[in-house]
């Protein structure tokens, strides 16, 4: 068991996805006892066990399913008559608590200039993984940029090649200028990035978008960016650009509207 809490400890430290299934309840004849653990990797690998046999290895299915679409699985089997699908004849009965461990999401900031640097501290402030990728490797530090979990002076076009980009990966291009965009953003639109976002405005984003027809790119994958980046707030410093930014990518995350709260009546403040 010891080894599987290091186990658990180093998932966070990596920021790695894995599921923990615990034996939760158990009655009769089974083959582990309650609070038995099982860790299991995206892999096929796992740590412990939570009895054996078939009923592992449903088990073992129900939490590779559980990392994928991240959802908790609380499973009852009956351990009595395999004829009838039971996983097992022990004659008793188990039931476990499926719960996926997801890494923090990833914010990608591809350009470390001042609204990168901004994005940046605001993304890691909102419990974001925070990488930083610039060509320019002067700017893709530590001190240049600090606050980040990650730096990969490379490329925007090679940044595909060095990271792997999930359904749980945010790209926020803050690059400085159209042709670089250009350039760059073919592979990352073959990915599987839940969020697409590229900084400038709506004339920039149009000389972006002839020069990818140009080099052959299909109008579904252009049409995954979003462009200009971020909500509507009339933002004008790198800070203000930021929070514009990190407000479209928490809606994409979380499924919001971008709408405002407030109905249609005037909210009552304090004793009236």
């Amino acid at each position: 068991m010891t080894s599987l809490y290091k186990a658990l400890s180093e998932l966070e430290k990596n920021n790695q996805p894995a599921a923990l299934c615990t034996v939760v309840k158990s009655e009769g004849s089974t083959p582990r006892h309650v609070g038995s653990k099982m860790l299991v990797y995206p892999d096929g690998k796992f740590i412990g066990t939570v009895g054996g046999g078939d009923l592992e290895h449903r088990v073992l299915d129900e939490a590779w399913m559980a990392i994928s679409d991240g959802t908790p699985r609380y499973l009852h089997y009956n351990m009595a008559d395999p004829s009838r699908g039971d996983p097992g004849v022990c004659g008793g009965q188990v039931e476990v608590f499926v719960e996926p461990i997801l890494p923090a999401p990833t914010l990608v900031v591809i350009g470390a200039g001042h609204v990168g640097k901004a994005v940046v501290h605001l993304a890691k402030w909102l419990g974001f993984h925070v990488v930083v990728s610039d060509d320019r490797a002067e700017f893709c530090t530590p001190e240049a940029t600090p606050g980040a979990d990650e730096y990969l002076p490379i490329e925007m076009g090679k940044l595909a090649e060095s990271l792997k980009i999930t359904n749980r990966t945010y790209l926020a291009v803050t690059s400085r200028g159209s042709g670089v965009d250009a350039h760059g953003l073919p592979p990352l639109l073959e990915s599987e990035a839940a969020y697409i976002g590229v900084i400038g405005s709506k004339r920039r984003w149009a000389t972006t978008v002839k020069a990818l027809k140009e080099k052959g790119v299909k109008d579904e994958l252009i049409a995954k960016v979003h462009s200009p980046i971020g909500l509507e707030l009339q933002a004008e410093t790198p800070e203000e650009i930021a929070v514009s930014i990190m407000a479209e990518v928490l809606m994409v995350r979380d499924k919001g509207t971008g709408r405002q709260m407030r109905g249609g009546k005037r909210a009552v403040i304090g004793n009236q």
